[in-house]
């Protein structure tokens, strides 16, 4: 394959970048702003509900091996 073979086919992925591109169907700003949020509340609501659960996994453990005092 010789190099202006490559430029351009370089040249046409290039093209084709942009004109799907142009086909996209971006989110706008508002759209973004509150799947972000989501994302964070669904993560906060998810730390919380597994540091809950192993506190109370840890506490029968303990209890069941007899290491609670």
């Amino acid at each position: 394959m010789n190099e202006s073979m490559a430029k351009r086919n370089f040249g046409q992925f290039i093209r084709e970048v942009r004109q799907e591109t142009s086909k996209v169907t971006w989110p706008t700003r508002k759209e973004t702003m509150v799947t972000t949020m989501m994302v964070f509340i669904m993560v906060t609501f998810a730390a919380v509900f597994f540091w809950i659960v192993d506190k109370l996994l840890g506490t029968a453990v303990r209890f069941v091996l007899g290491l609670g005092g």
